[in-house]
């Protein structure tokens, strides 16, 4: 044990006797490292958000939304040539979930939503919120907790009840200090009982928009049929509402037929705006999706007024997306460590060249071939661990400044770590051991002679 201390000294000392040549070298090893460890941050805090954004979006879940057409039709010339002849469609409404819900029999749950933008009235305060018109599936969908009271159930979905549940937010602006259970607040003009009060879930989810996500925390939950009773119900309407003034109504051949002169209403004429639909098994999300959308097709008068996406697959292929880069990265950081193993290699056989006569004189004193590879094998380990030391506080600093100022999530791990270490230990002993043999393999006599 004594003699390894005592090789490890030397080799301590060959490496602190030039400093500078021995930091260029370890550069390779330290930018490596650093890259290593900042694309395993990378690559976790891009796990972690595609886990979060699962939960949120639910499992195995189809989001059906109205396009942007929301008119729902489609212009066609008519034999002559003079009028444009137009299909109209209804729009999603509750009649299409529930036809998807008894038709499609991979469907296990099935969620309408509607939703408009309000306000909420309590004590005098005023604060704008977002009502949203759903079923007692939603929250299960979603896999949504309470914090405290209860869900609305079928029996408030049959009587139009005028109940709901608050998120997070709305408790805390408007019941900071009290039991919201069983209170009162007025939503646009209609006022509404407390019986629940949903749990806060705080994610980092970005795309929203295209996953069919929505922010929890400022919402109002009431049953849909009380949405539609009692605030507004967007499927009663008639052609004035929809072509504007000046529309007229021609049937022709059995067809009906809309000509408008005037401009079109922009306003959303969708009943629904959106519906969740949850298959069984991962397999039928595809081929649920076909369905649904030729089923939806034909009630809809072959208008295609509406958007059909499976965010579990947008998941799977943002995931695929970021695992490629993350490849790309690690080749990268490969690369680097390469190259770190290169330089290290082609210093230590220039220090075998330099130290030739140092090698024979300890040849000469009694040293083995075994303790003058050790010797060397230790300089490039001591050479590689110290830049991967470096090369790990380089890592995780600028992992930590890739999150603050790009918003981009990084999770360091101690794997990460490990391997770096790992990683720089054995580019040390590959890479060391070459010049290492050629040190042991020299002849005293020609050494010790060498000027």
């Amino acid at each position: 044990m004594q003699r390894y201390l005592l090789i490890f000294n030397i080799a301590l000392e060959a490496v602190m006797a030039n400093k500078f040549r021995s930091f260029l070298t370890t550069l390779g090893i330290i930018f490596g490292v650093a890259a290593v460890i900042a694309m395993m941050a990378i690559g976790n805090g891009a796990k972690k958000e595609i886990l979060d954004q699962m939960k949120l979006v639910g499992v195995n879940n189809i989001v059906i939304t109205p396009s942007d057409n929301d008119l729902g039709m489609s212009e066609e010339d008519d034999e002559e040539g003079k009028a444009a002849s137009k299909k109209f469609s209804p729009g999603l409404t509750l009649k299409d979930a529930e036809s998807i819900q008894e038709i499609i029999p991979t469907v296990i749950s099935i969620s309408p939503e509607v939703t408009f933008e309000s306000y909420i009235i309590k004590d005098g305060r005023r604060k704008s919120a977002r009502l949203n018109g759903v079923t007692p599936e939603f929250f299960k969908v979603y896999n949504l907790e309470l914090n405290k009271g209860k869900f609305f159930t079928d029996v408030h979905m049959n009587m139009a009840a005028p109940v709901c549940v608050i998120g997070p937010s709305i408790k805390s602006n408007f019941f900071p200090n009290e039991n919201p259970l069983g209170k009162y607040i007025k939503c646009g003009h209609v006022w509404l009982k407390v019986i629940g009060v949903l749990k806060d879930r705080i994610t980092s989810v970005s795309n929203t928009k295209d996953l069919g996500i929505s922010e929890y925390s400022n919402d109002l939950y009431v049953p849909l049929q009380t949405v539609l009773l009692r605030f507004k119900d967007r499927s009663l309407i008639n052609s004035q509402s929809v072509f504007g003034g000046g529309s007229s109504i021609t049937i022709r051949g059995g067809r009906v037929s809309f000509f408008s002169s005037g401009s079109q209403d922009d306003a959303n004429k969708n009943q629904l705006d959106k519906v969740v639909v949850q298959v069984k098994e991962s397999a039928n999300l595809v081929p649920t999706t076909e369905l649904i959308k030729k089923m939806l097709l034909r009630r809809h008068m072959e208008v295609e007024d509406f958007e059909v996406k499976v965010p579990e697959l947008l998941l799977k292929q943002e995931q695929r997306t970021k695992d490629i880069f993350n490849v790309v990265l690690a080749v990268i950081a490969g690369i680097s460590l390469i190259v770190g193993g290169i330089g290290i290699m082609n210093i230590m056989l220039a220090s075998v060249l330099e130290r030739t006569k140092e090698i024979g004189v300890r040849q000469a004193t009694g040293a083995t071939r075994k303790d003058i590879i050790i010797q060397f094998l230790m300089e490039a380990i001591l050479i590689s661990i110290s830049g991967g030391f470096i090369g790990v506080v380089i890592g995780v600093a600028f992992s930590k400044i890739i999150m603050e100022t790009t918003g981009i999530l990084t999770i360091i791990s101690f794997l990460s770590i490990f391997i770096s270490f790992g990683v720089s230990a054995a580019i040390g002993i590959v890479f060391g051991y070459m010049p290492a043999k050629r040190a042991a393999e020299q002849d005293p006599v020609v050494s010790l002679r060498y000027e």
